[in-house]
């Protein structure tokens, strides 16, 4: 597979987003919707909430070229809207540690190689705050030993096994392993009565 894919180790700056259910319609707003690209999308991140709330972490020039998301429990609960990991990924974030994810959002996330890692309630309130102090200092998640480290902390952040397969060994984007297979696709299908004849 070709290492481009693989996502065993991600490092980056945090922005602590805090409180708990934040569903798909507050990461982007549902009249966004309506666009036939997701180019432009990261701009509208947290879009109503950012106006709503001026101190809002997404506002912040301390946490802009931020890569590692660090939120609350059901993070990406409610409609099962693409666009919401798109405009994440699109405004620059490459991983994301919480309590807990809505299961299509995860689902979005791993088809996008955006590992979302599960870690304690009190760990994800020590490393908010952490990063609140410390806006500079990285953040590295590791997928494959499944670990968050910042500083000399280190915190045990889980992903199941099979997302964590495909995003080590970079299988998640299921287009570019159906190219990589091309010549074996084709060697079977000639193979194929019903194909080989048409």
């Amino acid at each position: 597979m070709t290492t481009d894919f693989k996502r065993r180790q991600l490092s980056g700056r945090g922005i602590p987003v805090t409180g708990n259910d934040i569903d798909t319609d507050r990461i982007i707003p549902a009249r966004y919707l309506k666009a036939v690209t997701f180019e432009g999308m990261g701009e509208h991140a947290f879009e109503d909430a950012r106006k709503q709330n001026p101190e809002h972490p997404f506002n912040s020039p301390a946490y802009q070229g931020a890569s590692v998301l660090v939120v609350g429990q059901n993070f990406g609960c409610g409609s099962s809207r693409e666009h919401a990991p798109q405009a994440l990924m699109r405004w620059g974030i490459r991983a994301i540690v919480g309590g807990s994810f809505g299961e299509i959002f995860f689902g979005n996330c791993v088809m996008l190689g955006i590992p979302c890692l599960t870690a304690t309630q009190a760990d994800l309130e020590w490393l908010q705050k952490a990063i609140g102090r410390e806006p500079q200092t990285p953040v590295t998640v590791d997928v494959e030993t499944q670990e968050v480290r910042f500083g000399d902390r280190v915190i045990k952040a889980t992903v199941p096994d099979g997302p964590r397969n495909q995003l080590v060994a970079g299988t998640w984007d299921s287009t570019a392993v159906l190219l990589e297979a091309g010549a074996a696709i084709e060697a079977t299908a000639a193979k194929l009565p019903y194909v080989k004849g048409y």
